[in-house]
């Protein structure tokens, strides 16, 4: 999405009848039922179908993901997301694929009636992933390990063998979301209120620009994800009949061992630094965490079992944990100013991510990388 572009003029409002009849028109499916899911920016909906029309299918599930008028306009960025996960699912990983059209195409362009205009929204359909977000979990140090390790995977098999004709519109210099862009929050600053958290954020992006930007040059870059929250994390047991939802953490109960059964939503997917697929998942991790930085230390072991992190990189990871926690409160109160009625899902992570941040900031770098790295280094 443009960084100029205004949020509130681009995200669809399709209803259930809409998104309905275009899975029937556009995939011959026969449609039992539609059911709204939560989005940050695009629209998303779970379909249930009953049958093909013609070919009398068993029912199965699918999500209908509607993108915003923004990202409709950029059909090669579209398109080289859609072929990355496609690619990662081949080569195993559990990414969503999409489901082609009647005539064979992975995406469609569709011009759809909003109130009184018609607007275009590129419009694919997915396949429908099992098991349950990592946000909604008591989990110990090896699922956090695992995350870590297979985001390294995933970024690694990407930067070696993935090539597409799109791929230069991965390079995306003025997105919101890249980590390279934290400057750009400075414009939304006026609208959080005066305080400690103002006050970090401010001190955040000056330390970017003095101790990070200089050294950008030293950082490895790949395909990155660019999003593995605790909500585009799906987890199932290893073990079937495990009792996965542990309420107390202080239970003396083993904690189950889980699988990653899903990664979702690669509409952050950019040309970027490796140790920013690195950092962005650490701060997603703590935030439901009983103990974030001891946990998430592990995710750190997990991703340099992998890819082991270069000097530099191993001494941005503190001020870059710092910046999406900044990047997600601060746009995190942008975007509730415009959808005051998505207000719930957009505070997400900014209900515990401002107290992780407090947290990080007041330990300092010393204390937090010493936690991190001598974890890391058990290994």
């Amino acid at each position: 999405m443009s960084s100029t572009e205004r949020p509130a003029l681009i995200k669809p409002s399709l209803n259930e009848a809409q998104a309905g009849e275009l899975v029937g028109r556009l995939y011959g499916l026969k449609v039992s039922s539609v059911q709204p899911m939560p989005s940050y920016i695009d629209q998303n909906f779970r379909i249930q179908v009953s049958e093909t029309q013609g070919s009398g299918d068993r029912s199965n599930s699918y999500v209908l993901k509607v993108l915003n008028t923004a990202d409709s306009k950029d059909a090669d960025l579209v398109e080289v997301q859609t072929r990355i996960m496609m690619f990662l699912n081949k080569k195993g990983f559990p990414s969503p694929t999409p489901i082609p059209t009647i005539d064979g195409r992975i995406m469609s362009l569709e011009t759809i009636e909003q109130g009184t205009d018609d607007r275009q929204y590129m419009v694919r359909l997915l396949t429908y992933l099992p098991g349950i977000p990592m946000a909604k979990l008591t989990l110990d140090h090896r699922t956090f390990y695992n995350v870590g390790r297979t985001i390294a995977q995933m970024d690694e098999i990407l930067h070696e063998e993935f090539r597409h004709p799109t791929m230069k519109s991965l390079h995306r210099e003025e997105f919101m979301w890249s980590l390279s862009n934290i400057h750009l929050l400075e414009r939304y600053l006026q609208e959080m209120e005066e305080g400690d958290t103002r006050s970090i954020v401010e001190q955040v992006i000056q330390l970017f620009k003095e101790k990070i930007l200089p050294n950008l040059g030293k950082f490895r870059e790949s395909i990155i994800h660019g999003d593995c929250n605790d909500y585009n994390i799906l987890l199932e047991p290893v073990d079937s009949s495990a009792d996965v939802m542990v309420e107390d953490p202080g239970l003396a109960r083993p904690h189950p061992e889980f699988r990653i059964s899903g990664i979702l939503d690669f509409g952050d997917m950019s040309h970027g630094c490796l140790v920013y697929e690195l950092a962005i998942s650490m701060a997603y991790l703590m935030i439901e965490s009983a103990d974030p930085i001891g946990l998430s230390s592990h995710t750190i072991a997990g991703f340099e079992s992998v890819i082991p992190l270069m000097e530099e990189e191993r001494g941005a990871v503190f001020t870059l944990v710092l910046c999406r926690f900044a990047q997600s409160l601060v746009m995190a109160r942008h975007s509730i100013l415009l959808y005051p009625e998505n207000e719930e899902y957009l505070t997400i992570t900014a209900v515990k991510g401002w107290k992780r941040m407090h947290q990080l900031w007041e330990l300092g770098k010393e204390a937090v990388e010493r936690i991190w790295f001598n974890t890391a280094k058990s290994y």
